[in-house]
């Protein structure tokens, strides 16, 4: 009886030393090290636009980093915020990321009535561009610099067309601080991205945009429109030819087009920070250095491209700008 009692508890042993070892190889599957899985990076606009043409240089290359698969996905719509209310939803695994900019990250929050808030229900990851807006037109409009373009919608009142990404983009904000500036009056159309406004410009169907330099300068030096002026106090290197609006009569609309990159709330900090690493190792490629200048973007120093760095001039522009946003009562369209 002994010996089998013996044998009995052998056996137990070996079972519970069994669970026990698989569990031990089992549960390191449990904590991966980011990432385990590809990585989405959302587009709030529609493909072709200028935020897509960042996102894409970028997703090649900071995959490589990651040593994974991310996978650009454009969510068009509502100014940007309906794909802001999909990455607030996302799980905070890193696994889901946007890029977004001043429109998206800060205007929106005092336009829409949003189902997430702007800045409390993302992480910032990283500053990635700073750019500006050219104020531009088609190729046949009857004006060749800003001054004859204010006389010509001067003389045209309410029937000039400005294309924009939708109520409330930057362009469309750019555009109201325009009207007031000058005292000029036009239409707004509404698309769902720059990039289809930007076909209607080129094809002659609208007149004006206030566009993200990034968009337009492609199709400023191929001649398709005309480009008035550039929104900010010096030239771009990469359309040294376009004044700035200080130059060009209208001094002080400076618009900064910045964009960065954002994870949910509460995507843990080490993710963050691996994050931030593979964008700040893609921003010093020579490559995407030259890539951005060509689009008039250009690339913050580093100490700009941290979490801490964006959050700070998130909150500086909202700052500035909610009270603008609101004194004007600019309401989604």
């Amino acid at each position: 009886m002994l010996r089998g009692l013996c044998a009995a508890l052998r056996g137990h042993l070996i079972v519970l030393c069994a669970v026990v070892g698989c569990g031990a190889w089992i549960a390191p599957g449990h904590a991966q090290p980011f990432p385990s899985r590809p990585v989405t990076l959302i587009v709030p606009f529609a493909a072709g636009g200028p935020t897509d043409t960042l996102a894409r240089i970028l997703s090649e290359r900071i995959a490589a980093e990651l040593r994974t698969t991310v996978v650009v996905e454009n969510v068009a719509g509502a100014s940007g915020s309906i794909a802001g209310a999909r990455v607030a939803r996302a799980t905070p695994d890193g696994t889901t990321i946007t890029i977004g900019h001043w429109g998206t990250h800060v205007l929106n929050g005092a336009i829409f009535k949003l189902p997430y808030d702007v800045v409390a229900d993302f992480e910032p990851v990283a500053m990635i561009a700073m750019g500006t807006q050219l104020i531009v037109g088609r190729k046949s409009l009857e004006a060749n610099s800003l001054k004859e373009m204010i006389a010509w919608l001067k003389g045209n009142p309410g029937k000039a067309t400005a294309g924009t990404a939708g109520a409330g983009t930057g362009a469309h904000v750019a555009g109201v601080f325009f009207k007031d500036k000058t005292g000029t009056d036009f239409q707004f159309v509404p698309y769902r991205g720059a990039g289809p406004a930007m076909i209607d410009l080129v094809a002659g169907q609208i007149d004006i945009m206030f566009d993200q330099a990034s968009n337009s300068l492609p199709h400023v030096k191929s001649g398709a429109i005309k480009a008035f002026a550039v929104t900010s106090p010096t030239r771009l290197a990469s359309a040294p030819d376009v004044p700035t609006v200080d130059e060009a009569g209208l001094p002080g609309l400076y618009i900064s087009y910045w964009h960065g990159i954002w994870a949910p709330k509460n995507t843990p900090k080490d993710i963050v920070t691996k994050l931030n690493a593979a964008i700040v190792a893609v921003l010093a490629e020579p490559a995407v250095k030259q890539r951005f200048a060509e689009l008039g973007q250009e690339i913050p120093l580093p100490a700009q491209q941290t979490p801490a760095a964006l959050a700070a001039l998130q909150k500086a522009e909202t700052e500035k700008w909610w009270p603008i946003v609101k004194a004007a009562d600019i309401k989604p369209e």
